[in-house]
């Protein structure tokens, strides 16, 4: 249980960190990019970040899952569904917006959608914000009860 607890919090907080730099920096180059380079600079973007948020991803809701199945001690397992919920979230919002509006900008840059991306992609950080923030308080609780 606690290699599960240990990947939950690494891959939350790891992908919390992603989240902010791909929100912060990624996303606000796009507009600087010129429609005649945009194509080719998303296609790398995409292909770049992919196997670097996969894995994490696949990580974080795996342990999210399995933590809510065996709670670790001291852990009150409202938090732990909350958790998954956010999860939960975080890819509805990947396949069901994220994804089409990457897929629709590969053909070109469109102010549109590129704002639409920028602006749906705050519910992704800030849901991956939370998960960060009840990930340590999750460690915190489980740190507490094996200390007696």
């Amino acid at each position: 249980m606690k290699l599960v607890l240990l990947g939950h919090t690494a891959s939350t907080l790891y992908m919390m960190g992603a989240i902010w730099v791909i929100q912060a920096v990624h996303y606000n180059l796009f507009n600087l990019v010129g429609r005649e380079a945009f194509p080719s600079y998303h296609s790398a973007h995409v292909t770049m970040i992919t196997p670097i948020v996969g894995l994490p991803m696949l990580l974080e809701a795996l342990t999210a899952f399995l933590l809510l199945i065996d709670p670790p001690p001291g852990v009150p397992s409202l938090l732990l569904l909350i958790g998954l919920g956010l999860v939960g979230l975080v890819w509805l919002m990947t396949m069901m917006v994220q994804v089409p509006l990457h897929n629709a900008l590969a053909f070109g840059f469109d102010q549109a959608r590129y704002e639409a991306l920028v602006a749906s992609n705050w519910v992704r950080t800030i849901a991956w914000t939370l998960r960060g923030l009840l990930a340590l308080v999750i460690l915190a609780y489980s740190l507490k009860d094996e200390a007696g």
